[in-house]
């Protein structure tokens, strides 16, 4: 039975995304699911270290990255097959039902290791259709010209998830156990269910904007997603294509892709290799990751606050750039205090960065791509780049962090330079706020 949708009546001149109560809605349902997700996480690995070894925990708490990778694309394509709101409706009900009746099971038994592993392997595939149909959600309860703002309080939701669902559920563990710590999370995913389905949505119309490039044909207003007789490989297939042949998307992925490959492991298993080789100890590695945290804090809130950044293009690739020398750099100074300044202009830098990359794709994407052209960019992030882990930790061990880091942020350039290389990115432009 198709779920009715509640469209926008007239999307001629709505409030500001930070004023808008359509957005804010779908805002806090967002950010309820982030901590939610962080909350969960945090009772996954607490129960496997209580019933398991820590090989064990790692097994556990690698779970749920395979079918998340492998299953992202298709997630991608079903959110442009069924429209991204039903999709994400439905695996967050999934994703609630899961979590509750996982609490229940726990609450009348010790959670044994197999459970956990399952629930792992479920709560992975779910969340693989689950992200791409997120992703394609803003461009369709806000205009063009609201998507920086509407990307930058993303941002901010996505930072708050982080800070707030990890000690939330640890402080649930202490109170209650692993059954408190999921019955948690699957209320947070529970509260968010209700205000999702309040969320407006209405018809996407991409006319040339502003000047942004786009050399693919625009798809007319639609309210629904393209009915497409060909099968889900066909429908991958052309996605992918269509990735690769248009001028700025293409760039942008490919840009943002050798980004994470460059940045991520430095950042993640660099970061802590760093802190030991120089005897700073966690403490400074608390407040370098703090100050990182700060600084790409500060650029959602730039993008929320001024929803428009000019030559937004050439701004996305210098950001980059400064982000990977930034990165090369933090191996090269001896003091913490210098380490942690580097990393806040770094956290800045690679905020804006990400940012608009993820505007631009939005506000250049065909409607009927949405979903699979951020299952790709998500892929980067959740696949791809996690595969520098164990190279970055080897790459230390035989050569010490310096050379590492200043590889890695070699490698992070080379994404600078393919976006340089791009006239669409170079001319590239944020739609205007003709509204304030």
């Amino acid at each position: 039975m198709a779920l009715a949708e509640p469209t926008l009546p007239g999307r001629t001149a709505p409030p500001p995304a930070h004023r808008d109560g359509n957005v804010l809605r779908w805002l806090t349902a967002h950010t309820a699911s982030l901590i939610g997700d962080g909350v969960y996480f945090a009772a996954l690995g607490w129960s496997a270290q209580r019933s398991a070894g820590p090989a064990e925990v790692g097994l556990v708490m690698a779970a749920g990255a395979a079918p998340r990778a492998l299953l992202m694309l298709g997630g991608g394509v079903l959110a442009d097959r069924l429209d991204p709101r039903r999709v994400v409706l439905g695996t967050d009900a999934v994703r609630c039902l899961l979590i509750l009746s996982v609490a229940a099971a726990i609450a009348l038994t010790t959670p044994a290791l197999w459970l956990l592993v399952a629930v792992a392997l479920v709560f992975g595939a779910v969340d693989a259709l689950f992200v791409p149909a997120v992703g394609a959600l803003p461009p369709r309860i806000t205009t063009p010209d609201q998507l920086a703002r509407v990307t930058g309080l993303r941002s901010l939701s996505m930072r708050l998830g982080q800070i707030a669902g990890p000690p939330l559920g640890g402080l649930a563990m202490g109170l209650g156990g692993p059954a408190a710590a999921f019955g948690v999370a699957g209320l947070l995913f529970a509260l968010s269910l209700p205000l999702l389905f309040s969320v407006r949505i209405g018809p996407l119309d991409r006319a040339a904007q502003d000047g942004t490039p786009h050399d693919a044909p625009r798809s007319a207003p639609h309210d629904g997603p393209a009915r497409r007789p060909g099968t889900a490989r066909a429908d991958l297939l052309d996605g992918l294509r269509y990735i690769r042949r248009h001028r700025l998307i293409g760039p942008l992925v490919a840009a943002g892709a050798v980004c994470e490959l460059g940045l991520t492991g430095t950042l993640n298993v660099g970061m802590v290799l760093l802190n030991a080789e120089r005897g700073w100890g966690p403490s400074g590695y608390g407040w370098i990751v703090g100050c990182f945290g700060a600084g790409a804090a500060a650029s959602a809130a730039l993008l929320a606050v001024a929803g428009r950044l000019p030559r937004a293009g050439l701004t996305m690739a210098g950001t980059l750039l400064a982000a990977s020398v930034g990165a090369a750099a933090m191996a090269l100074v001896p003091q913490l205090w210098t380490a942690s300044v580097i990393a806040a202009l770094l956290g800045l830098s690679a905020g804006v960065f990400g940012s608009l990359d993820s505007t631009l794709i939005q506000t250049a994407a065909d409607p009927a791509y949405l979903g699979r052209v951020t299952s790709v960019t998500m892929l980067t992030m959740v696949g791809l780049a996690p595969l520098s882990y164990p190279l970055v930790g080897a790459a230390i061990a035989a050569w010490g962090t310096a050379p590492v880091f200043v590889g890695c942020g070699a490698l992070s350039c080379l994404g600078a330079a393919l976006a340089l290389a791009s006239p669409a990115v170079r001319r590239a432009e944020l739609p205007r706020t003709t509204r304030e």
